[in-house]
């Protein structure tokens, strides 16, 4: 049975409107290349997108193995960008 769009962003047929996005894999992850092709197309459809491909990393590389560099740079990033995208947004919601 196919997966709907609206379950798995990644095969949807149409990205634009989406949130800003934050992407990042392991360059021996399993998903590593589908992780590169939707961020590809975010930026195609005019979205916003950050992608980190970390060298060697593997699935699940930050979780097993948290004090690792490779992984406590992996979570700084993802902590710096959330707190560049919760900066910059507004502090009322729009109606």
């Amino acid at each position: 049975m196919p997966v709907p769009g609206y379950v798995s962003p990644a095969i949807a047929d149409d990205l634009s409107g989406l949130p800003t996005t934050y992407i990042d894999a392991g360059s021996a992850e399993v998903f590593r290349d589908e992780a590169v092709t939707y961020a590809t197309r975010i930026w195609t459809a005019g979205g916003q997108a950050e992608l980190h491909v970390w060298a060697g990393g593997f699935h699940g590389f930050d979780a097993l193995f948290p004090q690792s560099a490779i992984s406590q740079t992996a979570r700084q990033a993802r902590t710096d960008w959330l707190g560049r995208v919760l900066a910059a947004a507004p502090l009322t919601p729009k109606v």
